[in-house]
């Protein structure tokens, strides 16, 4: 195998160091004695060892899908820190694609069904409470975090993030809440605790609804939050004051999305609000990610993950019913936290790797780097997007949007 692929890695690397140079030593035969350099340098920041001759087609025309298939079948292992091997890869890449046209980026659109969006949800989420326990806050709460000053701990920007949704739909004491795609529980537990309000939380994975149930029976709020494994098209007993979304219409699909926000319409009371937090796309057209970062996600993380763009969220929302007021860009804020999770999971990396086999391991290391490394680039962005009822009086709507930002 070793005269093999030298034959093959040799004139690719010689055509690699033309384009680029990057800090790599790339190995293959046993114990790694045979090797050669993507670029001048005394030490490489990336060592790269070929275990299989599989690895080969996926290494000759990269792209980060297949850079990332290759290393989380165990076809190439890789060692360095995250941050330099997350930009070995987009190097490569790069490297690549150099002389090409730039294309579009692809757009997936799949015919969602109950069925599909069940199992997609379970596949993502069902890995186990414990791994997911290893490297989020305690409260567990997986989504974008509210930096308000920016030296926030995770645990603080978290509840700030929680804080703020419930500020933002200017939630009342005695009102009715209807939380999609629950996670394990935060947000209902502390709009019961601090706005005393009555809860309804509501996902697909029974995993978190087994332990949002149990956090909801430690804080002694059964009388006040009922989670639900349910489907949003099977809540039958609205209206509710308020509704939000945190981090589940990315699994909703591009196709679905107005009869997904009539849906949350017909949910709704009159003069409720809804919030909704999820991750956009930063290509006008509902791209993917490019070089190949979507195609990894999709067939990896999320299966039949759709994200869309800004504009297709406004504009499937006026056809589902609902006027937006405001929408907040937390980008950078979703940077920040998912490279506080990428290093949480590193620091953890033993524990983690007795809870899942080794692929599983490898793709969550990637995806979180490579999550944090697009969201700092302007890949994909966190919107969150607070609308009422359409065609309501102009007289209904707030002045201002002081009350939102509010440190009384």
């Amino acid at each position: 195998m070793g005269s093999m692929i030298e034959l093959a890695l040799r004139p690719w690397a010689h055509r690699l160091r033309r384009r680029v140079n990057l800090p790599v030593r790339l190995t293959w035969g046993d114990h790694g004695h045979s090797g050669l350099s993507l670029g001048d340098f005394s030490e490489p920041t990336v060592r790269m060892r070929v275990r299989d001759a599989a690895a080969l087609p996926l290494l000759m025309q990269p792209t980060l899908e297949t850079l990332g298939q290759a290393y989380v079948e165990g076809l190439i292992d890789v060692e360095g820190e995250l941050k330099d091997i997350v930009a070995v890869a987009h190097g490569l890449a790069d490297a690549a694609s150099v002389g090409e046209q730039a294309v579009a980026r692809p757009r997936r659109r799949t015919d969602h069904s109950r069925a599909l969006d069940s199992d997609a949800i379970r596949y993502h989420y069902d890995v186990s409470n414990e791994f997911y326990a290893q490297w989020l806050d305690p409260a567990m709460v997986y989504s974008c975090a509210y930096f308000e000053r920016g030296d926030e701990s995770l645990a603080l920007a978290q509840q700030k993030k929680i804080d703020h949704i419930l500020t933002k739909v200017r939630l009342q004491p005695g009102q009715r809440l209807l939380d999609i795609g629950c996670g394990w529980g935060a947000l209902v537990i502390r709009a019961a605790q601090q706005f005393g309000v009555r809860c309804v939380g509501i996902t697909l994975s029974e995993n978190q609804y087994a332990l949002a149930r149990e956090r909801v029976k430690a804080t002694g709020l059964e009388d006040r939050v009922e989670i639900r494994l349910q489907d949003y098209r099977d809540v039958p007993d609205g209206p509710f004051d308020r509704v939000t979304s945190v981090g589940m219409f990315e699994h909703v699909g591009l196709n679905h999305l107005a009869a997904y926000f009539g849906q949350v319409r017909a949910l709704l009371a009159p003069d409720g609000w809804v919030l909704n937090h999820g991750i956009t796309s930063s290509d006008a057209q509902d791209g993917e990610a490019s070089k190949g970062a979507g195609g990894f996600v999709h067939r990896y993380v999320f299966p039949h993950g759709e994200l869309p763009h800004l504009g297709t969220v406004m504009r499937t929302m006026q056809e589902g019913g609902l006027e937006v007021f405001d929408a907040e860009n937390l980008r950078r804020h979703y940077a920040r936290t998912v490279a506080l999770w990428s290093e949480a999971f590193e620091a953890r990396r033993d524990r983690i790797r007795a809870l899942v086999d080794d692929k599983r391991w490898r793709i969550w290391r990637v995806y979180l780097a490579g999550c944090a490394w697009a969201f700092e680039q302007d890949e994909i962005a966190l919107f969150q997007v607070l609308c009422r009822p359409a065609r309501r009086s102009a007289g209904e709507m707030p002045w201002s949007r002081r009350w939102m930002y509010a440190t009384d």
